[in-house]
């Protein structure tokens, strides 16, 4: 079996060491995840203006498109560093686990997002027709529709990354849920 480890700065390329320096300062440390896409000369360099790009959704909604994303994917690692991530974009520890089991019971808005970016996780792109109306009656567009299947897909990449490396995850691992989303 082929085991990866995480690539250091002195082990990546220099257009990579840039931004392992760049990351370092914006975030305070190089997440292992984003060291394991340097691997590739390229990745990393195209991965995060992607991953960062402008969008009609806010921080916060997209933390709720990368949870239910990265459960149902089933990457600890996105898991962990999202449920971090969504708490400090002001969900609770308990609204994180819902948000992670698919629903969000104290916000419409929220539970018709989670549940649209659940089944286009799960459907390869495929909505039913009740949950894409009450995702457009909760104030969503068309347009909000494109920037949630990129949020899905961004977010998809780190989550292949992790279930095929199984890189260290360096941020509190996030609690397993008993419940299967199915």
């Amino acid at each position: 079996m082929t085991t990866f480890k995480v690539p250091t700065r002195e082990e990546v390329s220099s257009n990579n060491q840039v931004i392992f320096d760049n990351l370092k300062k914006a975030v305070g440390f190089m997440p292992n995840i984003y060291a394991t896409i340097a691997y590739s000369d390229t990745a990393l360099g195209n991965y995060l203006p992607f991953e960062s790009a402008k969008s009609s959704l806010s921080n916060k909604e997209k933390e709720v498109i990368n949870l239910i994303t990265s459960q149902v994917n089933g990457c600890r690692y996105c898991q962990s560093a999202h449920t971090a991530i969504g708490k400090l974009n002001g969900f609770t520890d308990e609204q994180v686990l819902e948000l992670r089991q698919g629903f969000f019971s104290s916000d419409k808005k929220y539970d018709a997002l989670v549940k649209t970016a659940q089944q286009i996780t799960l459907n390869k792109g495929k909505v039913d027709d009740v949950t894409l109306e009450a995702f457009f009656n909760a104030g969503y567009t068309k347009g909000s529709l494109v920037d949630v299947i990129l949020v899905v897909n961004a977010v998809s990449v780190t989550n292949y990354i992790h279930n095929l490396t199984q890189v260290e995850i360096d941020f509190p691992i996030a609690p397993e849920l008993e419940t299967v989303i199915a």
